[in-house]
């Protein structure tokens, strides 16, 4: 087995194909699946850490999972990098903002109106759970509830980053026509910028210079998204330069341990940048060279692209299990395990319901073409041979 030092890509992807009239034009960018394998380890390690705030472990079991996820929630940022990274990958060249917005509109609003419903149900109906007022629905179900920091943990509380996200794709359109233009020095001192954006940001969190915590708030997620569109850039014009595989990896590892070191909040977020600005470029440099990758398996893949699903219904279940097993019951490590197995196994299976039966179809739904009106032409002397129809 080769393994690679250095991930390094000198020569961008092939992306011609050839129109009708004989001019070159754009073509599908290759797939990238180990970015979907790596997507699950990201929803995973979430999952994890609302286990360990739910208290479901005591003891050395607790010591344990608050070691292992306590740290869990820099698969948000991870997710807000890789973001940038895939939506720059698979830009259209000439791509409208208004399409642009329409897709991720179908790719996300689907799965976020069911679990939102699923919310409100639990709401209306379980002992426990808060119960929002109007305007709180309302902002949630249109992804504005993370401006206002009051509100943003209502209903289904890991929605937070979908408002998130929205702003990201509201700033795309921009940011795309941007990077095209400054090139592969003007995106690196770009990506530069974001990254001392970050800090700055940490610092200030960190000293309280404003009343509420920035990190839920969109405005100042928005660097870990521009960073790993500049990543996506420079592998796209063949100059990104950095670590393969197995040494950005092992940078993320290291990042992510040292979070319980820095102040609790945005400020993990210094941790863990660099590793996952490197390891989202480096898997998809081993993909496009076909080098190993571990996230690139079937069984990863088909995780991955439950990922969504799963990460947007976990939190429900979770809360749901709390009119039974009560809040942070402590348990010892086997009652611990057994609980989280089933927990875990109830989300898997519900992701898979909301995937098959949600987000493909709607999604499907939302983007489908709309067949031109044929006009009336003159009534042909005989009848013709049926044509076979195509897209």
């Amino acid at each position: 087995m080769t393994t690679a030092t250095t991930a390094t890509l000198r020569t961008p992807p092939a992306r011609t194909g050839q129109t009708t009239a004989g001019s070159p034009a754009p073509a599908a960018p290759p797939a990238l699946p180990s970015l979907t394998g790596l997507r699950w380890v990201a929803a995973l390690l979430v999952f994890g850490l609302h286990v360990h705030n739910f208290g479901w472990f005591g003891g050395t079991g607790g010591r344990l999972v608050s070691w292992a996820f306590g740290a869990g929630a820099t698969g948000v940022s991870f997710f807000f990098v890789l973001s940038g990274f895939v939506l720059t990958w698979s830009a259209r060249p000439r791509d409208r903002a208004l399409a642009f917005w329409r897709r991720r509109i179908a790719r996300i609003y689907p799965v976020h109106l069911a679990t939102l419903a699923v919310a409100l149900v639990m709401a209306y109906t379980l002992a426990h759970q808060a119960r929002p007022t109007a305007k709180q629905t309302l902002a949630n179900a249109l992804l504005l509830h993370s401006w206002w920091q009051p509100w943003w943990q209502t209903l289904n509380p890991v929605s937070w980053s979908l408002a998130c996200e929205a702003f990201f794709y509201a700033a795309f359109p921009p940011l795309i026509l941007l990077l095209r233009r400054l090139g592969a020095r003007g995106s690196a001192a770009l990506g530069a910028l974001s990254v001392a954006a970050v800090l700055v940001l940490a610092w200030a969190d960190a000293h309280h210079w404003w009343t509420h915590s920035v990190y839920s708030f969109p405005a100042a997620r928005l660097p870990e998204f521009v960073l790993g569109a500049v990543t996506a850039r420079l592998v796209l014009l063949g100059r990104w330069r950095g670590p393969g595989l197995e040494a950005s990896l092992a940078l993320a590892v290291i990042g992510y341990f040292l979070v319980p070191q820095v102040t609790p909040g945005y400020s993990a977020t210094v941790c863990t940048i660099a590793g996952f600005a490197l390891l989202i470029p480096a898997a998809a440099v081993a993909d496009l060279h076909g080098l190993p990758s571990l996230w690139r398996r079937r069984r990863m893949v088909r995780l991955g692209e439950l990922s969504f699903a799963f990460y947007m219904i976990h939190l429900l279940v979770l809360r749901a299990a709390t009119e039974v097993l009560g809040k942070k019951p402590h348990f010892g490590a086997l009652a611990g395990l057994a609980v989280t197995a089933v927990a875990f196994t109830v989300s898997l299976g519900l992701s898979w319901l909301l995937y098959e039966g949600v987000e493909r179809p709607t999604r499907r739904l939302l983007l489908r073409r709309r067949r031109p009106s044929r006009q009336p032409g003159p009534v042909p002397a005989r009848r013709e041979a049926p044509v076979p129809a195509r897209d």
